[in-house]
């Protein structure tokens, strides 16, 4: 499984009821960060409602996320899972791997990773593909788990391991010298993205659900610009389960 739903305590004053469980991707292998086979590692981050004033609305703020941010070791957390099989990597190790994620969506990515570059284990000796990781966040602050893609980066074969990141208020795109979303990323790099797929990577998606109407409207542009019909690369590539898609 690939989500965790985590269930906070206390009820939702709207009904009255428990709190419902919330979704959360595993950024951690099989193996947790510790590896002992016993942890498990979630990317959150800690919703909350700022007014105009600066002041803290409590009422809106993200009752899961708060709660998981504010525990503290030993502290007892309700779980169940893990559950999905969206996020699976290729049954083929010689296959590359597309990863393109915004925000706490490279939650997923960063267990692949580990799991491929870091742990000493069979799937990483085998893997005989290359990685390709596509980042967006709104500012550089946001880049979670830099240093550890860094390393991998510097203890990888060259080429291994690609990494672009989108940083939207930081940087520009070369198509219209606005804002550097994962799309322009995508646009700019069009040919090396079909090339891939055509030679059998998968390519998988995560992050907010907003994130795919722009990145469908460019993968047809792109399509477009190789000769060939999106709507028809799209079916062959869920038909081959090349195409990974968990956005919330």
């Amino acid at each position: 499984g690939q989500s965790l739903s985590v269930i906070p305590p206390g009820v939702d004053p709207k009904n009255g009821r428990k709190n419902k469980p919330r979704l959360y991707s595993i950024a951690s292998t099989r193996y947790g960060d510790l590896l002992d086979g016993n942890t498990i590692s979630l990317c959150v981050r800690r919703a909350e409602f700022i007014e105009p004033d600066g002041t803290k609305d409590p009422a809106k703020q993200g009752v899961c996320s708060n709660f998981l941010c504010d525990v503290k070791a030993g502290d007892e957390v309700d779980v169940a899972g893990p559950v999905g099989k969206t996020m699976l990597l290729p049954e083929d190790p010689n296959k590359d791997i597309i990863m393109i994620a915004t925000g706490t969506g490279i939650a997923p990515f960063r267990g692949f990773l580990h799991r491929l570059f870091m742990e000493n284990t069979l799937a990483k000796h085998m893997f005989g593909g290359n990685a390709w990781l596509v980042l967006g966040v709104p500012v550089s602050g946001g880049l979670l788990y830099k240093e550890e893609f860094d390393c991998m980066q510097r203890t990888s074969s060259p080429g291994k391991l690609k990494i672009d990141y989108a940083i939207s208020r930081e940087m520009t795109n070369s198509i219209d010298g606005g804002k550097l979303y994962v799309q322009h990323v995508i646009a700019q790099n069009g040919k090396e993205l079909f090339d891939r797929i055509d030679a059998g990577a998968h390519v998988y998606f995560c992050g907010l659900k907003g994130m795919m109407p722009p990145i469908l409207d460019t993968l047809d542009e792109v399509a477009k610009s190789q000769g060939c019909v999106w709507s028809e690369k799209l079916s062959e590539l869920k038909k081959n389960n090349q195409w990974h898609v968990e956005v919330y």
